[in-house]
């Protein structure tokens, strides 16, 4: 892990716009709050540099696209150190080129360094309305215990991690699991599902699991 956690890695074409309303990111902006609650969302002088860590997406529509993109909203950059998100802490992404390390957006804030690994889970399956990518502890240290599908040791934030993503799709079980590790992003868990609840009880669910790992090794 180097001091550039957090920092945008991809060129993207943003444009400044008003923020969603409310009533479009309401229950994005409740697991955010949770996400951040159970520290798998947030910032700590201590860790990764003091950077923010962690960001929550939802797509803003359910259609099956034949051109696999799809607008989602997500946390704009640093933005992990807040305990509560408003309206303007949230950026649309409107499409992702992963092959070309960009992405097009608006909002008014930057998106999250993250952004083409959201884009790309969406990709993969248009059941995927949600994502969630934390920074555990447990969770990723005992990851091959809890029998965790993990990309290669490839940086955030890329083309490589994109590539990397698609082939855990196709090469493991994470459809089923619905959760894998970035073994390249110390700590670096991402979740997903049909539903908010889907991805976000995917990652309390092995964050316990991992918990009573911990606990019995102690």
């Amino acid at each position: 892990m180097t001091g550039t956690e957090g920092v945008i890695k991809f060129k993207c074409d943003f444009t400044p716009a008003a923020a969603l309303p409310y009533a479009q990111i309401g229950e994005l902006n409740a697991w955010r709050k949770i996400m951040h609650m159970t520290a798998l969302i947030g910032q700590d002088p201590r860790r990764y540099g003091g950077y923010g860590f962690g960001n929550i997406s939802c797509r803003l529509d359910d259609l099956d696209s034949s051109d696999r993109q799809h607008s989602f909203a997500i946390t704009g950059t640093q933005t992990g150190g807040k305990a509560d998100l408003e309206a303007c802490d949230y950026v649309v992404v409107t499409a992702c080129y992963p092959a070309e390390n960009r992405l097009v957006a608006a909002g008014p804030v930057q998106p999250s360094s993250e952004s083409l690994t959201h884009g790309t889970i969406y990709a993969a399956d248009s059941r995927i309305l949600w994502v969630i990518h934390s920074h555990s502890p447990d969770i990723w240290r005992n990851a091959a215990a809890l029998e965790i599908p993990m990309t290669g040791d490839v940086a955030y934030g890329t083309p490589e991690m994109a590539d990397a993503v698609r082939r855990l799709f196709v090469e493991s079980d994470l459809p089923q699991k619905r959760i894998f590790g970035m073994a390249g992003h110390e700590d670096g868990i991402v979740t997903f599902g049909r539903t908010a609840e889907e991805a976000g009880f995917v990652m309390l669910g092995y964050l316990a699991r991992a918990l009573a790992l911990v606990e019995r090794s102690a």
